[in-house]
């Protein structure tokens, strides 16, 4: 289960295999990756991710192709190349995703909900300078974010109190949200029909978010886009709302 606030670093962390199993979800999730890219998102020299990148390689976690591009490797490569419906949803998503960070020039990011945590299964950052990077892979308690809210919001009231029962948070109590805001908050939601999260997760952005639903009207996943709060303008809330809710309707299409 997730933390009440985004992960804390181990004391002793090991930088190394924190990089390495940072790279090793980015391979799962993606299929993909150059050693450019890696070195830019885990912010090191290329030296440093090439030899990651080997070690990876060495324990079969990952493959390097004729040109020179690492893929998942025997370890990773079942997971990575399944059929399940996240994959799918994450592999539809993603052109949507870059089309919605370049209509509204922020960055934007695909989750789901298992239990009371949201985990980010695809991220798009904007180009701007002062950005919300990339969430993707990441797992935060899902009160906490505004996909999880949204993702919550689709619960009866029963099934929220169920999830969030006192006796499961007995070696964890800080974990536990207070029962009455959340209650709250979901309310306003289900009647809006969008989550808008003011410092929530993070102080200092804000984050706009509304559900992808199946065929059947059920909720797989929540959209959002996360801005610094210092370009948030509260009268653009409706005409971004209209926009997300334009991406997650082409999600659920699975066309263009």
């Amino acid at each position: 289960m997730g933390s009440a606030e985004p992960k804390i670093p181990p004391t002793y962390l090991v930088t190394s295999a924190d990089h390495a199993l940072r790279i090793a979800v980015m391979l799962q999730l993606e299929g993909r990756l150059a050693v450019s890219q890696v070195a830019e998102r885990l912010g090191v020299a290329r030296s440093t991710a090439h030899r990651l990148l080997q070690t990876l390689v060495y324990r079969d976690f990952a493959v390097q192709d004729d040109r020179r591009v690492y893929r998942p490797g025997p370890v990773l490569e079942l997971a990575t190349h399944s059929q399940s419906r996240t994959s799918q949803l994450r592999a539809a998503a993603l052109p949507h995703l870059q089309r919605l960070v370049d209509v509204v020039g922020e960055s934007a990011n695909l989750s789901i909900r298992t239990g009371d945590t949201t985990r980010f299964i695809a991220s798009v950052e904007c180009r701007q300078a002062l950005r919300v990077g990339s969430r993707e892979g990441m797992v935060f308690p899902a009160h906490r974010t505004t996909a999880g809210l949204v993702l919550l919001a689709e619960l009866q009231p029963a099934e929220v109190d169920e999830l969030y029962a006192a006796e499961r948070y007995v070696q964890r109590p800080d974990e536990r949200p207070d029962m009455a805001t959340l209650r709250g908050r979901l309310t306003r939601v289900r009647r809006a029909g969008f989550a808008l999260n003011n410092g929530l997760s993070e102080r200092g952005v804000v984050a706009l978010g509304v559900p992808v639903r199946d065929a059947d009207g059920t909720a797989l996943a929540g959209l959002s886009i996360s801005m610094p709060a210092v370009r948030y303008d509260r009268h653009q809330l409706p005409a971004l709302v209209a926009t997300l809710r334009g991406a997650a309707g082409a999600i659920e299409a699975g066309g263009d």
